[in-house]
């Protein structure tokens, strides 16, 4: 009774909270929360397996003892025994139909409910895309963050509050998702790691010569032919007949004589090709990313110093809208973060509780993500943009209308031609690289649909702390914005002539550890020609 009950349960809040289909789940934190709750009920099902399996179990065991004592004192006499009427008829009844019940028993499946809740529940289980993704996601952290594969095994992050380690087999996971992708730089990293853990004692399902299998080919996939050698030998002492290994060796053997002969015409020694190889840097496989490198120094913090001339320029001050009448008497908390752009930033501009009701509003709508395609304007996912966002319109709830209106109140801009609130949740390693807000000239459709023209400016509410990383970053001048929970910066997009502030390209880094939940409001041209007067001046 107690599995068909739990059966009941999870047939209900299954069908009841996750109506939607399966949607990217390492993409969003806020859905992969619905997981652990997943997980909770599929460990409450195996529990009560496992209870109906041992009271099967005991009532077995209940039964060979007794037969056990019975069928000893029988088999002593057995004739004497069989002389007592009742022992005979007990015999017959025994025979003929308890041992039938027993076999019944014994036969009887106590993991239906089990196995039903599990068939139930799999539909919605992440798949090997979700999988593939959280994986690529430690590995893009331990890039932007410059984090060592050791540090991350053990779980050694900033502000953890449930710490985790990553098994021998864990980072043999990570260095074959790594290796699917031709990422020979990360296999070498992981497989490395694997290996380092298991010679250390772990007791492991992996073993060694899976590990220096990988290990060895990316090495050579990354041109050290000497290590990849040392490896492969590795190898073979402890599996003289692996088949690939012994044909890498001769291969790799074959290689380097064939080396050796150009590099001794070329007059250089032993000792010089040596050195020269171990002078080869490895690094990550180079991406499509221009300012990867200045992008990553500004999400870890060590992004150029305003010289102080400039910082003395930076204020913090009471605001009241331009004298808008609902501020002149309790005027909002605004401060400075950066003068070129001018970024300003709103301190306790939304409230916990406005926050719960735009997250609840949003949670059932969460969906992947989507980016603008340059060409065509159509939306579409990307892989540079790590997470999931809902749009909730004024007219369905009172808390949007008046968020709206504040942004309205406090900016001095119209947003009737605005685009919706949206809210975004980051997932595992959650980002957004490097992109403009606005439409650029080689873009002409972009925004088209709408008939608003482009995005002037942008609003963003920080809705949650995040523990480490997730920064909202501009490469083009070497500011990072921090996010705290009930804070929101405001930049223009574009000059008052209309055309586009490239300084304002900027994105949000990856979210180390914590949870991200952010909320924006893309303000377009469309009814700000009084409000924003254009210039002559096409940079003024």
């Amino acid at each position: 009774m107690a599995c068909i009950k739990v059966w009941c349960s999870l047939v209900l809040s299954f069908l009841l909270p996750h109506s939607y289909a399966h949607m990217d789940f390492f993409t969003s934190i806020g859905h992969m929360t619905d997981l652990i709750n997943t997980e909770k009920d599929l460990v409450t099902s195996l529990k009560d397996y496992i209870k109906a399996e041992e009271t099967k179990l005991e009532q077995i065991k209940q039964w060979a003892e007794k037969l056990d004592q019975l069928t000893d004192t029988a088999t002593k006499d057995p004739e004497g025994f069989l002389g007592h009427p009742v022992n005979a008829f007990k015999l017959m009844k025994r025979l003929n139909t308890e041992w039938g019940e027993l076999e019944n028993l014994v036969l009887k499946d106590m993991s239906d409910g089990f196995i039903s809740n599990m068939t139930i529940q799999r539909q919605y289980f992440p798949n090997d895309e979700d999988q593939a993704g959280a994986a690529k996601a430690l590995l893009r952290l331990q890039d932007t963050y410059n984090l060592d594969t050791d540090t991350l095994s053990k779980g050694n992050l900033p502000g953890v509050k449930h710490k985790s380690v990553l098994t021998a087999e864990d980072c043999f996971e990570l260095g074959k998702i790594a290796y699917t992708e031709a990422d020979y730089y990360h296999t070498e990293l992981w497989m490395e790691q694997a290996l380092k853990q298991l010679d250390d004692g772990e007791v492991s399902t992996v073993d060694k010569v899976s590990i220096l299998d990988y290990l060895s080919y990316a090495v050579y996939q990354q041109g050290d032919l000497n290590k990849a050698m040392t490896l492969t030998k590795r190898l073979l002492e402890l599996d003289p007949e692996h088949q690939r290994a012994n044909g890498n060796l001769k291969y790799f053997e074959y290689i380097m004589s064939k080396e050796k002969e150009a590099n001794k015409t070329a007059t250089k020694t032993d000792s010089q090709i040596d050195k020269e190889t171990k002078a080869k840097k490895k690094e990550p496989n180079k991406d499509y990313l221009p300012e990867r490198q200045k992008y990553e120094m500004l999400c870890r913090g060590e992004g150029l110093k305003m010289t102080p001339r400039r910082e003395k320029k930076l204020f913090c001050r009471y605001y009241d809208g331009n004298q808008n009448p609902r501020y002149i008497l309790g005027p909002v908390k605004q401060e400075d973060e950066w003068d070129k752009p001018r970024i300003v930033r709103f301190i306790e501009i939304i409230s916990d509780e406005e926050i719960e009701t735009v997250k609840e509003l949003a949670k059932p709508r969460l969906r992947r993500a989507t980016i603008s395609n340059p060409i065509t304007g159509v939306l579409e996912t990307a892989h540079y943009r790590i997470s999931k966002s809902a749009w909730l319109s004024g007219y369905e709830s009172p808390v949007v209308s008046r968020i709206n209106m504040r942004i309205q109140d406090l900016t001095g801009l119209d947003v009737s031609t605005a685009e919706e609130l949206q809210v975004a949740n980051y997932g595992v390693g959650g980002q957004y690289e490097p992109h403009f807000d606005f439409g650029r000239k080689d873009e002409p459709d972009a925004f088209k649909e709408l008939g608003t023209g482009n995005r002037i400016a942008t609003w963003l509410f920080y809705m949650s702390d995040v523990s480490a990383g997730g920064a909202t970053v501009f490469p083009e001048v070497g500011a990072s914005v921090w996010p705290k929970k009930g804070t929101a910066v405001f930049w223009y997009n574009l000059f008052p002539s209309g055309e586009g502030d490239y300084s304002t390209r900027h994105a949000a880094c990856p979210v180390l550890v914590g949870n991200k939940w952010v909320s924006n409001k893309w303000i377009h041209e469309r009814g700000q020609e009084f409000r924003r007067p254009c210039t002559l001046s096409e940079l003024e």
